[in-house]
C-alpha cells in the first residue's frame, strides 16, 4: 500500500520502448498504478490515461521532479542502444539515469529498479558497455541510501522486438550467421519474464536490492547449435551454422562508426558492437531468482520462439 492508503505509484521510464511497454503491462495487471514519461503521450493513448503520462524526456528536471512526485517505487527502463561515441551513450545511460536517481531521492520514493545490460559486464567491448556500466555507479551515488536494484537482462526477444526479429527470420530461413567463435555461449530472456521481475520487485514489501544477471532458467545459456536447434524444431527446416568471417562486417561497422561520430546517423552496427557479438561469454551469472520473491522464469525457448511474431512464415503469425 501507498502512504495515501492507495495502490502503490510507480514512475516508470521507457514506457513506450519494446521492453518498457510490456514492464507497464505487468505492473498495471500486478495492481499498481502507474505513471509513465513519454516524449510523445499519444504513444501510450489507449494504455495509460492521460494523467497518469509524463511528457518529456530524461534530460528535463522539470518532467522527472513531476514523474516521480509521491512515487513509491521508480524503474528506469529507458536507455540508448544506438551510437557510435561515448558521449553519445553517456547522455542517456549515465547522465539520464542519474537524473532519474536524484529525483526518485528528492521525491522520497521508496527504491530504484534500473533495467541496465549484461554489457555491462564487459564494460571494455564497446562505448555501450561502458556507459552501462557507468551508469549503474551515478545511479547508485545519486541514490545515495536509497535501495538499488540492478537488473542485468541479456538479449531480450519476444513481441515487438526489432533487434533480434532479423536473426530469427534468417535462420527460419536456413542459416545461423556465427559472428564470434563457434563455442560462445549466450543467456536469453522472453520479454514477458523480464517485465514480470520488474512487477515483482514493485509489489514487493521490501524493495529488493542487489545485482541480478536474469535469464530464463537456463542456468549454462545456449551454445549456437542449441539454439538452432530450438528453430528447428518449430520450423522443421535444418539450421546451417555459417560463420561470418571478420572482414564482411569490420569494412560497414567502420564506415557506420564513422557516420556515427560525425553526427549522420545513429548506428546500430559499430565496431563496438561486433566486438560484443564476438565475445565468447554471455552466460548470465550474478545474483539468482531468490532476490526476487515471488518471481521465477516461466518461458523457455521453444515457448517463447513460439510466441515471437513475426519471424516464420505460418500462417496466423503477425508480421
Amino acid at each position: 500500500m501507498s502512504p495515501t492508503g492507495g495502490a502503490p505509484l510507480v514512475a516508470l521510464t521507457g514506457a513506450t520502448g519494446f521492453i518498457g511497454r510490456r514492464m507497464l503491462a505487468a505492473l498495471s495487471d500486478s495492481g499498481v498504478r502507474v505513471r509513465a514519461l513519454a516524449r510523445d503521450p499519444k504513444r501510450l493513448d489507449g494504455v495509460l490515461a492521460a494523467g497518469n503520462v509524463v511528457r518529456g524526456s530524461l534530460d528535463e528536471d522539470e518532467a522527472l521532479a513531476a514523474l516521480t512526485a509521491g512515487a513509491h517505487r521508480v524503474i528506469h527502463c529507458a536507455g540508448a542502444v544506438r551510437g557510435a561515441t561515448r558521449e553519445q551513450f553517456d547522455a542517456i545511460n549515465v547522465a539520464g539515469a542519474a537524473r532519474v536517481a536524484h529525483h526518485a531521492r528528492n521525491a522520497g520514493a521508496g527504491g530504484l529498479l534500473l533495467v541496465s545490460s549484461l554489457a555491462a559486464r564487459e564494460p571494455h567491448l564497446s562505448p555501450y558497455a561502458s556507459s552501462k556500466r557507468a551508469g549503474e555507479a551515478a545511479v547508485k551515488k545519486a541514490l545515495g541510501e536509497l535501495p538499488l536494484f540492478v537488473i542485468r537482462p541479456p538479449a531480450v526477444y519476444g513481441p515487438g522486438d526489432r533487434e533480434m526479429l532479423p536473426l530469427l527470420k534468417t535462420m527460419a530461413r536456413g542459416t545461423a550467421p556465427v559472428f564470434g567463435p563457434p563455442d560462445a555461449r549466450f543467456s536469453l530472456i522472453f520479454v514477458d519474464d523480464l517485465a514480470a521481475a520488474a512487477a515483482a520487485w514493485a509489489t514487493a514489501d521490501t524493495p529488493p536490492t542487489g545485482l541480478f544477471e536474469i535469464h530464463d532458467g537456463k542456468a549454462d545459456g545456449y551454445s549456437w547449435l542449441e539454439f538452432a536447434a530450438g528453430i528447428e524444431a518449430i520450423t522443421g527446416r535444418p539450421v546451417k551454422l555459417r560463420h561470418i568471417p571478420s572482414f564482411v562486417l569490420d569494412v560497414p561497422a567502420a564506415v557506420n562508426g564513422l557516420a556515427g561520430r560525425l553526427g549522420l546517423v545513429s548506428p546500430m552496427l559499430t565496431p563496438g558492437k561486433l566486438r560484443e557479438l564476438r565475445h565468447p561469454d554471455w552466460v548470465c551469472r550474478a545474483g539468482a531468482p531468490r532476490l526476487l520473491p515471488g518471481w521465477k522464469p516461466r518461458v523457455g525457448l521453444h515457448e517463447g520462439l513460439l510466441s515471437t511474431p513475426g519471424w516464420r512464415p505460418v500462417s496466423g503469425d503477425a508480421a
